[in-house]
């Protein structure tokens, strides 16, 4: 069930919250979905393990005589322990980003004498993904394969180091599914999907096989004794002209009717919160498309769907909230959150290009609610003018843009 938490929008980056497991529940729901790799690795994970941290509320040890013996004074009597502290709710920030498109310039401005690093480029927005409970990216290109170039429009074959890098920077996982998504045929898709279990991510929206296709990506939160777990779906509207690489299954066309199916599955294996992120729209069109409009209202009123993330019009586009949702509460929606990581703006474009947001998802899981019912969740999205905090990024084309940019306001601290 979602709701609005009420509270004035977030400004700044969303407050470091608990330890996240990286453990994926099994998905067996009528032998139509696996599990997925567990989110954890040797390089991502240990970046979210630095910046979540556990609660704990240890007890305080009772005063003690520290002689062990008798003593003719009379002794005060040991302090007892404080009760432990009442049940709270659950409360987690989501966050996502714009398109991550990594054109020749990109490339040029991340390669040094040490090789290929995108780090550079990403790092200002660090403090918003060290602060946020779940962080999921957008990489709207594929990796090149062993043995293959990489190159840039309109033809993309990223190099794997922008997904080892958005690990490192703490992203969770990433949607895949994007008019991009068969640029290099099967061995690129695959090849993309390697580097994000390499990097301990999760990702949704291309698949190496059926089995695969089936499944959304899960996430478990644990708070407090209690856990959230969030699955995480992807689809795109089309291949700019091409087949999927082996069939159907193997890129999610926008069908929601079969989101439908897919987000109920995911609810019945044990999610408690379904977001799907939709590639659709015209591109440098700050309007949703009919198309859109149609397919995410569709989703709403399926009641299955608790959060849409919308990309690919490399612009900003509004955030609303739908009738319909889970319960009937409502479902929001950002139909585009414009570019993270590209080297467009004025010059090749639009110069909206030149500018994307993040969107934070404040999700309150009410002490009322038992574990295993639904989460009670309440979005402050920072998307549009009223809700919103969008950074210009810098204009150098050759240097490549990244956005939002640098110094979000702070009056929340990440850690």
């Amino acid at each position: 069930m979602l709701k609005p938490n009420g509270g004035s929008p977030a400004v700044g980056p969303p407050g470091a919250r608990h330890a996240r497991s990286g453990g994926l529940p099994a998905i067996a729901s009528a032998g139509e979905y696996r599990p997925r790799p567990a989110v954890t690795g040797p390089r991502g994970a240990d970046h979210r393990a630095r910046r979540h941290r556990r609660r704990l509320h240890p007890a305080a040890d009772p005063a003690a005589d520290p002689s062990g013996s008798a003593s003719t004074t009379p002794s005060p009597s040991a302090t007892p322990s404080p009760p432990p502290p009442p049940p709270q709710d659950i409360e987690l920030t989501l966050l996502a980003a714009g398109d991550v498109l990594t054109h020749k310039a990109v490339n040029e401005s991340a390669t040094g004498a040490d090789g290929i690093d995108y780090s550079p480029l990403l790092s200002g927005i660090d403090p918003w993904v060290a602060g946020a409970d779940l962080a999921l990216c957008h990489l709207e290109v594929p990796v090149a394969p062993p043995g293959v170039a990489p190159s840039g429009y309109p033809v993309f074959r990223a190099p794997g180091e922008i997904v080892r890098d958005l690990g490192e920077q703490g992203w969770d996982g990433c949607s895949t599914a994007s008019n991009h998504a068969a640029d290099g045929g099967y061995d690129a898709l695959a090849a993309t999907l390697d580097a994000f279990d390499k990097a301990g991510m999760g990702h949704v929206g291309t698949a190496r096989d059926k089995q695969e296709a089936r499944g959304a990506q899960f996430y478990e939160l644990d708070r407090d004794g209690r856990t959230v777990t969030i699955a995480h779906l992807s689809a795109t509207y089309g291949l700019n002209g091409l087949e999927p690489p082996r069939g159907t299954w193997s890129v999610d066309i926008i069908d929601p009717a079969r989101i439908a199916r897919q987000a109920r599955a995911a609810r019945a294996a044990g999610a408690d919160l379904v977001v799907a992120s939709l590639h659709d729209g015209v591109e440098y069109d700050t309007e949703p498309t009919d198309h859109q409009r149609a397919a995410i209202r569709a989703l709403a009123r399926s009641r299955q769907i608790d959060l849409v993330i919308g990309h690919h019009a490399h612009v900003p586009q509004p955030v609303e909230r739908l009738s319909g949702g889970p319960e009937g509460d409502g479902m929001w929606v950002a139909y585009g959150l414009g570019n993270l990581l590209s080297n467009q703006g004025a010059d090749c474009c639009v110069p909206a290009s030149a500018v994307g947001l993040l969107m934070v998802a404040d999700i309150v899981q009410p002490l009322r609610d038992a574990p295993g019912s639904p989460v009670s969740a309440g979005r402050r999205p920072l998307s549009t003018a009223r809700r919103a905090t969008a950074c210009e990024a810098p204009a150098t084309p050759s240097r490549g843009r990244t956005a939002p940019s640098s110094r979000p306001p702070s009056s929340r601290s990440a850690s």
